[in-house]
């Protein structure tokens, strides 16, 4: 099969998901399975029991470099749903602290036959690493890496929006506030161009735009009165202060005041719009209370819709390292 190369190390020969570190060169076949593999788990979480066996006796390993209690618990109740074994690795105290190099803790981690790990590092391109580093048979699942990606919150996005919107190419759909440094703006351009939307666009300061982001089939505004101008959907990210100076904005009640979403600037989008965050909120500096906790909000159903993609990333990881390894052992 050929395979554009970033999405050469994710894929098996025959296309199916080995590993998930980004959106980025994945095909549009790849990404409406993984919705509706999700879509068919978010009853799970409704079910008076809630697991399911796909990855009994399986063992899945956190291994989170940054901290991120929102991210690790939706991945631990994932797994756990799936009836895999789950250990959380705190790399605050484990020996990676002490100086033990990453590629020794990762022979150390396959040592103990684990099957996935769940990473999430604070430096880009790290998951990428790791999935290049492991044996064959064990799935690497990308949780954030630094400003590079985080691939299961931008399809926990394209599931809400598949969920509650018509078809994709029919949609106008707003990106707003930090682009520049958000990891999952940039996997939410490529899901929502790939899976066929016409109009993506990107609202900030030029401080937090990407440069040449008109390369990735989007329009950016700095106005959002007009950005927000007939939209079915808006998606608001939070201001990433951990990942910028004081140079970008000049200060939180300014920015607010420019590019808060408030009540009175929803109404410049559809009267159906819904409204999305990926959380956490950042109340009165990117999202007014009232908008926030609204009928039009969707950001609590975001939050359940992400136990459900995260279970279908992991089955479907699982499944196709299971696949890999039967394609080796035949070759061999």
């Amino acid at each position: 099969m050929n395979l554009p190369p970033s999405a050469q190390l994710q894929l098996t020969e025959t296309g199916e998901l080995r590993h998930f570190l980004s959106i980025d060169g994945l095909p549009k076949t790849l990404l409406e399975r993984i919705l509706d593999t999700a879509n068919s788990f978010v009853v799970v979480g409704n079910q008076e029991v809630k697991k399911v066996p796909l990855l009994r006796g399986k063992t899945v390993v956190n291994l989170f470099f940054e901290n991120s209690t929102r991210t690790r618990s939706t991945f631990e109740l994932a797994a756990q749903r799936l009836s895999a074994d789950v250990l959380n690795l705190d790399i605050n105290t484990s020996a990676t602290s002490k100086g033990e190099s990453l590629l020794d803790t990762l022979r150390n981690l396959r040592a103990m036959h684990s099957d996935m790990f769940v990473v999430r590092h604070s430096q880009s391109g790290a998951a990428h690493f790791i999935a290049q580093q492991v044996t064959p048979n064990v799935a690497i699942i990308n949780a954030g890496d630094g400003r590079h990606a985080h691939p299961t919150q931008a399809m926990l996005d394209m599931l809400t929006i598949y969920r509650h919107k018509a078809s994709f190419d029919q949609l106008k759909v707003a990106i707003v506030g930090d682009i520049l440094h958000s990891r999952v703006a940039r996997d939410q351009v490529h899901a929502l161009t790939t899976l066929g939307c016409q109009d993506v666009r990107l609202i900030g300061p030029n401080t937090l735009l990407p440069t040449a982001a008109e390369e990735l089939g989007v329009t950016t505004y700095n106005d959002l009165d007009k950005g927000l101008e007939d939209v079915d959907v808006i998606i608001m990210l939070r201001l990433q202060t951990e990942r910028m100076d004081s140079a970008f904005l000049p200060s939180a009640s300014e920015y607010y005041q420019a590019y808060g979403l408030t009540r009175q600037r929803l109404c410049k989008a559809k009267s159906d719009a819904i409204v999305m965050h990926p959380g956490p909120i950042n109340r009165g500096i990117e999202i007014e209370s009232e908008v926030a906790d609204g009928e039009q909000s969707l950001i609590l159903n975001q939050v359940g819709y992400g136990i459900a993609i995260r279970m279908a990333v992991m089955s479907m990881a699982m499944s196709g390292q299971m696949q890999q390894r039967q394609i080796m052992e035949a070759n061999q």
